[in-house]
């Protein structure tokens, strides 16, 4: 029986990735859909990205498909993995949580990061550029001064003001200094740097700084997890995401999911298997005993709270099973 598994919450971000051959109306539908197994299995949160601009991700308007997710469930947290700050005004973005928490009490997360688009064409029709990340931190001050009513213009955003919605901090390089000084929890990624992850979590811890957000340090894990019955078939579920990334640095354009078999036929060149093979290192994939083993000293090592599943494959029926697996193991620790 593990404590550490026992004690920590699990979670899930769903990034709604399109498979091929099928559209990004069945991808979100997909992800709504997940939610509702993610709640029944007894997730703690069910959390959805944003992205601009990729082939192969629906997941565009996080605010909205939160709505979607969050009226499709009763009980499950529901957040965003997350709103990137510099896209969007923070009075906006203050308005939309304020929408979401009034509708669905006591059930939403706001989970921020600080990303400014996937390639330049992006950015520019999004109206920004790779400077506005600079303030990611005065961002973050803005936007919470909306809930608190602290904004110096003398404008209240309604009916955001007075309402409590969880931050999160995503902790993308300088993130974890930023979490820490604004007292907020941190979510930081991902499993394939273990020493990087460890080096941000302690740096987070010896700089937070206590907040109406959070009296302490608060740390969520992130990355893939994929469960099976075999260590080969959970493995083999990472395979369609690991060569759409090595598709995304060899082609500049992250393409929808294919199924496994076809990655597995593929002719690759050099660089892309060298990319491929790197992309399936480092997660945590095996059987339940396996995972059990990987999840505990994850959870030693770092100290974490919380652990959020990021998986992405092209087989549903199998991640969904994987996700099965995963709350069994946590259920029996």
């Amino acid at each position: 029986m593990s404590s550490a598994i026992a004690s920590a919450r699990f979670s899930v971000l769903d990034r709604s990735r399109i498979r091929q051959g099928r559209t990004a109306a069945e991808a979100l539908r997909d992800t709504v859909e997940l939610a509702r197994q993610a709640e029944r299995l007894g997730y703690h949160r069910f959390w959805v990205s944003e992205h601009h601009g990729v082939p192969g991700v629906a997941g565009s308007a996080p605010t909205v498909l939160a709505a979607a997710v969050a009226g499709a469930t009763s009980t499950i947290r529901v957040g965003t993995g997350g709103v990137m700050l510099p896209n969007h005004r923070p009075l906006v973005v203050a308005e939309q949580f304020g929408v979401l928490e009034s509708l669905f009490p006591g059930r939403i997360d706001m989970g921020l990061g600080r990303s400014v688009g996937f390639t330049e064409g992006v950015r520019r029709a999004l109206g920004h550029d790779r400077s506005d990340a600079e303030d990611f931190a005065g961002l973050i001050d803005e936007l919470l001064g909306w809930f608190s009513g602290t904004s110096p213009t003398g404008v209240h955003a309604r009916p955001a003001e007075g309402l409590d919605v969880p931050p999160f901090v995503l902790a993308m390089g300088e993130g974890a200094d930023i979490a820490a000084r604004a007292g907020l929890p941190m979510v930081i990624g991902d499993l394939r740097d273990r020493e990087k992850m460890r080096r941000g979590v302690d740096r987070y811890r010896a700089r937070f700084r206590p907040s109406r957000w959070s009296p302490e340090p608060y740390v969520v894990v992130s990355g893939s997890i994929a469960v099976a019955a075999t260590e080969r078939e959970a493995r083999r579920l990472l395979v369609p995401e690991a060569w759409s990334m090595a598709y995304a640095r060899t082609h500049g354009s992250f393409p929808p999911l294919p199924p496994a078999e076809a990655v597995e036929a593929r002719t690759m060149t050099a660089k892309e298997r060298g990319f491929h093979e790197s992309g399936l290192v480092g997660h945590i994939a095996g059987t339940e005993e396996q995972v059990a083993h990987e999840l505990e000293t994850l959870l030693k090592e770092t100290g974490a709270q919380e652990v959020l599943v990021t998986t992405s494959t092209y087989d549903r029926a199998a991640l969904l099973d994987s996700y099965r697996r995963l709350a069994a193991v946590v259920t029996a620790s």
